[in-house]
């Protein structure tokens, strides 16, 4: 590892100003990425939560409509047919 010094205390200077200045760029960098992620997954868990939304309403209402056509409440109609009457009656 080559280790540069300069004796010059106004290269010294500037060096450092360039570093505070680079660090200044990759903080201010680092922010901005970090609210351009937060933007996508806020809007793509507001994209989900809407269809998620949508889709129970859809549910609640082929629900109601279902219901609405049975009839009396708790009654389900059908049809059976007895297969051995033998094991019936012993």
């Amino acid at each position: 590892m080559i280790k540069q010094t300069s004796t010059n205390p106004i290269a010294n200077l500037l060096m450092i100003a360039a570093g505070i200045v680079a660090i200044g760029v990759f903080v201010v960098l680092g922010f901005v990425a970090f609210l351009v992620l937060a933007a996508v997954i806020s809007i793509a868990a507001a994209i989900l939560g809407i269809r998620m939304w949508w889709f129970n309403r859809r549910l609640r209402g082929q629900a109601g409509r279902d219901a609405g056509s049975q009839g009396a409440a708790g009654v389900i109609e059908g049809e059976y047919r007895v297969v051995d009457r033998d094991r019936d009656e012993a």
